[in-house]
């Protein structure tokens, strides 16, 4: 599978080098699935189950290069996090991606103008998590 790692140079760990990214998910399975996909292309991932959980992370954690989140989710909805995150002035510059497996439009369109990176429909696929790496970790 494709890595991400390609423009990051030798220094320190593989672990250290790799992107650190946060998936936001409240269903089990899908955290599996989504955190499987982007480990095997060289991912670094931390898994939560809520947009509360995100948010705490975020702010304890500083080196998050993207987020990636359901967008149906009880308390907080992937949008919901996605607009507090562009909201904050130390966040806003984090990329976030929206993935849902109902394929509505109006819902994409919205999300990507409140400036998600892109919407990804579910089941996510690692061909959809190597065109992440190409457009969102430049």
């Amino acid at each position: 599978m494709a890595s991400c790692n390609k423009g990051l140079g030798g220094e320190g760990s593989a672990a250290a080098a790799a992107p650190h990214v946060l998936a936001v998910d409240d269903s089990s399975v899908d955290r599996a699935v989504i955190a499987s996909i982007l480990r095997s292309s060289k991912f670094r991932v931390t898994a939560v189950d809520s947009g509360k959980r995100a948010l705490e992370l975020l702010g304890s954690e500083p080196n998050v290069s993207m987020i990636i989140t359901d967008y149906w989710m009880p308390e907080m909805t992937g949008y919901e996090l996605l607009k507090k995150v562009k909201e904050s002035s130390r966040l806003k510059e984090i990329p976030v991606v929206i993935m849902s497996s109902e394929n509505v439009p109006t819902r994409i369109n919205r999300c990507l103008e409140e400036g998600a990176e892109d919407f990804l429909l579910k089941p996510v696929r690692a061909s959809d998590v190597s065109r992440l790496c190409s457009r969102v970790l430049r």
